[in-house]
């Protein structure tokens, strides 16, 4: 049976009355995204129409979804909320803190060795607050999300950008900062700007070397890093439906790369396939009964551009295989010919040294049965492999699966690496050089979602590509990234010239899925005797101090850094090493904006510190202003925080004095959390302004005594030689999100409605 089967049940027993309401007073009809969210609105049957991009919405999200490393600032915050217990189900998931190195086994026992202290704390939070627990080695968050949660028309919210990965089941999953989540767990509203919507029809069907992972890398290519910014991404048509469950959660798993707030695709087939497959029928059995209310009306489908904001149309079986990057995940170029000019063009290293096939994205069933497709056919035609390979499977059900039917024996035939069933590379947790930074230039190839600089291993100067995971195993036999694997042959050991075949697979395991110890550990039902203990003296874990309220005059800020071109959170707070930090501020605070170029010398991590005249490093700045009682202010670019959900990009700056965060525009996780964090997140509302700003300004906010939700705010640029700039800057806060920004967090808000409830 399902986890939390009634709960399940409640949502689709509510679900048409409150649709039929919805599409009566919308006065059309909804698409599914639409049905989703105002079945979830909660203050309950919808009374009025939403605008889209403007009005600010209270929902209420079904469940809640943690990994570890965002898990243990959001359950630091959620110990403060004074609550005895989660009010909606809650999971924590240990896939972040295991660093891929040696291979499963060696690496798992590593991670349970120099992270006991936070999977303890971890484990006794959720045994305390009534959370289930996801120990480490069971898997990659999403895809366990994906066979254990996920549910269609669903509502979920979790502390990482790629949680929209659930929308292959027909979910409206949005990532969040630990903030976001806690307001949920303490049973309060979650709020969220009413989704613009963009409609993707996919026609046709996808063959031969052209996978799933293809339609999102051509996606990407159309709208770009930011394009879906404000709105949720809905996939329907006959190709939508062609489509397998898995399939569909990795093109929406990587509409994160695009900004968007969430993909999804309507309830079908494959999806009641993948229900049964991983023994939730009864889930199948409650959704058939309300099939219609789980996909958008057949009017919206016939006539999209009358509904949707923005329609986009692709024909699968004209698309053909895809990589994109490096350096950006919207970067996309056709496998071989094309690949290969570019490469030249731009002095990309044509040598592919490892293909890494996982990560949430791509960490199925299937597509392990496709990618060992390509390396049967390796031994078969006596084929040696030219670059390294390493998988990740996506959890202990897929890995045991997959080890019980010969998948990854077959691997292993190759020399491959099967490291444990965790994040590891995607998210630089990969430790591939003992000196990345003075490591050389080279290319991957990798079936995960984001390829920053330094994402993988560290290194500024590896050129990583996202491509499905077929053709990541067929590139790294070939061991050249311009290979095309449908018209390019390869010499066997032999002398002989080979081909691949097209890549075979199998949807579901034909077997059925199998495992001995999925890794689950069921809290138990009263917490209130569990003792959570922090080491005063830990480096791992600090027990959290509420910020003070920042106050409506702030004047005499000095600049902090003016962040020049993409500043992703990655920028912001790496992670990589620094994930044993996450637990503990004040010692993550030191990789605060350390990645990001400085505009004024094009350097990272060397600031001018105007106290002093001297140069350093941006925390020891930022220390050495808040320890003399100065705010200071960031200034950024476009899309500023686009990438992880990670809050600690908000929270870092937040602890280190950091007043104000003015860009040209944010990623929206990102400017929710600062908001979350009672900082001041602007936006120039003349983008040229941006260039008025030198390293020596100082800044006075002349109007912040009158900060009210549509009012712009007045900013005098004081520069060093006595002139001043005077601009205005935007800001989206409405009434409640000012009410934080004056109690100094969302968190002390809650604190005080808790203690006077």
């Amino acid at each position: 049976m399902a986890f939390d089967i009634d709960m399940i049940k409640k949502v689709y027993a509510q679900m048409a009355e409150r649709v039929d309401k919805a599409r009566e007073v919308v006065g059309k009809p909804l698409t599914l995204s639409e049905k989703i969210l105002y079945n979830h609105l909660w203050d309950g049957s919808p009374t009025k129409a939403f605008t889209r991009g403007k009005d600010y919405v209270d929902f209420a999200p079904d469940r809640i979804a943690c990994q570890d490393a965002t898990a243990q600032m959001a359950l630091l915050q959620f110990m403060q909320a004074g609550k005895p217990k989660v009010a909606v189900p809650t999971t924590v998931h240990c896939d972040h803190l295991i660093q891929a190195k040696d291979g499963a086994t060696t690496d798992l026992k590593h991670a349970n060795s120099v992270s006991s202290e936070v999977f303890e704390f971890l484990a006794s939070v959720s045994n305390k607050y009534g959370i289930g627990f996801w120990k480490p080695g069971a898997g990659i968050i999403h895809q366990v999300v994906l066979e254990n949660y996920a549910f269609p028309g669903g509502m979920m919210i979790g502390t990482d950008s790629h949680t929209v990965n659930a929308g292959g089941l027909g979910m409206v999953a949005i990532g969040v900062g630990g903030a976001d989540a806690v307001d949920v767990m303490a049973g309060m509203p979650w709020e969220l700007k009413f989704p613009k919507l963009i409609g993707v029809k996919l026609t046709g069907n996808i063959s031969g070397w052209t996978a799933p992972k293809d339609v999102i890398l051509k996606v990407a290519g159309i709208v770009s890093a930011k394009g879906g910014t404000g709105a949720i991404v809905e996939y329907f048509g006959p190709g939508a439906i062609s489509l397998s469950c898995t399939g569909k959660g990795t093109i929406c798993n990587m509409g994160a790369e695009i900004g968007a707030t969430t993909s999804t695709f309507g309830y079908d087939a494959s999806m009641e396939r993948y229900l049964r497959a991983t023994e939730r029928a009864d889930i199948a059995d409650a959704a058939n009964q309300v099939k219609e209310y789980l996909t958008g009306d057949p009017e919206v489908y016939a006539n999209p551009e009358q509904y949707f904001d923005q329609v986009i149309e692709i024909d699968l079986s004209k698309l053909g295989p895809l990589l994109n990057g490096p350096f950006t995940p919207d970067l996309s170029t056709s496998a071989g010919k094309d690949m290969g000019e570019k490469a030249k063009a731009n002095d990309w290293p044509i040598k592919v040294e490892w293909g890494l096939i996982g990560s949430c994205t791509n960490s199925s069933y299937e597509d392990l049965s496709r990618a060992s497709s390509i390396a049967q056919q390796a031994l078969d035609k006596g084929l040696k492999m030219k670059a390294e390979l390493g998988i990740n499977p996506g959890s202990e059900q897929v890995r045991y699966t997959a080890d019980r039917d010969g998948i990854l024996g077959i691997f292993e035939k190759l020399d491959a690496k099967i490291f444990t069933n965790a994040c590891g590379p995607c998210i630089g947790q990969w430790a591939r050089y003992s000196d990345p930074k003075n490591a050389p230039k080279n290319s991957i190839v990798h079936s995960f979602n984001r390829n920053f600089a330094k994402r993988a291993d560290g290194n500024p100067n590896t050129h990583a590509f996202v491509a499905s995971p077929e053709l990541t195993a067929a590139i790294a036999i070939a061991g050249r990234l311009d290979f095309n694997p449908m018209t390019d042959k390869l010499i066997n050991e032999d002398g002989q010239e080979v081909m691949f075949d097209e890549p075979t697979g199998w949807e579901l395991p034909p077997k059925g899925f199998a495992v001995e110890d999925a890794g689950y550990v069921e809290p138990v039902a009263d917490g209130s005797k569990v003792e959570v203990s922090v080491s005063p003296t830990s480096e791992r874990l600090q027990l959290l101090t509420p910020f003070e309220p920042l106050g409506n005059e702030i004047n005499g800020a000095k600049l902090l850094i003016k962040a020049f071109g993409k500043c992703t959170t990655d920028h912001i707070s790496m992670a990589g090493p620094w994930l044993r930090f996450r637990g503990h501020l004040d010692n993550i605070s030191n990789n605060c904006l350390i990645g990001a170029v400085n505009a004024f010398g094009k350097k990272t991590n060397f600031v001018k510190n105007q106290l002093t005249g001297e140069f350093e490093g941006v925390p020891d700045a930022a220390r050495a202003y808040k320890a003399a009682g100065v705010k200071t202010i960031v200034v950024g670019d476009h899309n500023y925080g686009e990438g992880s959900s990670r809050e600690h990009a908000a929270m870092e700056p937040r602890h280190l004095g950091v007043a104000a965060v003015i860009v040209k525009s944010f990623a929206r996780i990102h400017e929710t959390n600062l908001k979350k964090q009672g900082m001041l997140g602007l936006t120039f509302a003349n983008e040229n302004d941006y260039d008025l700003i030198q390293e020596d300004d100082t800044f006075n906010f002349i109007d912040l005594n009158e900060f009210a939700p549509d009012k712009q705010l007045t900013l005098e640029i004081v520069h060093a030689d006595g002139s001043k700039d005077t601009i205005k800057l935007n800001h989206t806060y409405n009434q409640p999100q000012i009410d934080w920004y004056n109690e100094g967090s969302a968190l002390n808000l809650i604190k005080k409605e808790n203690a006077s409830a």
